[in-house]
């Protein structure tokens, strides 16, 4: 059996999508997309999605934890926490008909703020995979033109972010 190195990305049966931060002469601690920190032992059934080889590693743990992150958000769907402004914490959105005999709709807030920021988050995950297809470049443009266009329809709800940061940003003109 040989050994996957710290780096290496399996998805276990239990636990989910994670990454190898550290091997000992049992186990492997593996942080899990879900769960955190999990011991798993070596010989566990698990698939592996991208293994890296074991040798000495001297990478530090501050560098380990920064490229989970990074691994994490460029092949999942995880969805940041972004903060909803605090006026509209736990506020309801009514949505009324034109035609007063229909009666009107009310959704949580923090419901529909989920919705959002899911959508936010799986536009940007559709860039990166757009800017590392094996698309010819004019084609990259192209549909990088449309993501832009898509995130310009959305600068509406930008009232709703607690930080100027995370908002929608169109291609202003």
């Amino acid at each position: 059996m040989k050994l996957l190195g710290i780096g290496s990305r399996i998805n276990h049966s239990t636990y989910g999508f994670g990454v190898v931060t550290n091997v000992t002469t049992k186990q492997y601690w593996v942080t899990f997309q879900k769960d955190g920190l999990e011991t798993i032992e070596l010989d566990e059934e698990f698939e592996v999605i991208d293994a890296c080889e074991d040798d000495v590693d001297t990478v530090s743990f501050y560098e380990v934890e920064k490229s989970l992150k990074e691994i994490l958000q460029r092949f999942s769907d995880v969805t940041q926490i972004v903060p909803l402004a605090d006026k509209y914490r736990n506020g309801t959105m009514i949505l009324k008909p034109a035609d007063v005999s229909l009666s009107s709709k009310e959704i949580p807030i923090n419901t529909f703020w989920h919705k959002i920021v899911m959508l936010r988050d799986r536009l940007r995950v559709m860039e990166q995979k757009i800017n590392s297809s094996e698309l010819d470049d004019q084609s990259k443009i192209d549909l990088q033109q449309y993501v832009t266009r898509i995130y310009g329809s959305l600068t509406t709800f930008n009232v709703l972010f607690s930080s100027k940061e995370d908002q929608f940003k169109g291609s202003g003109k």
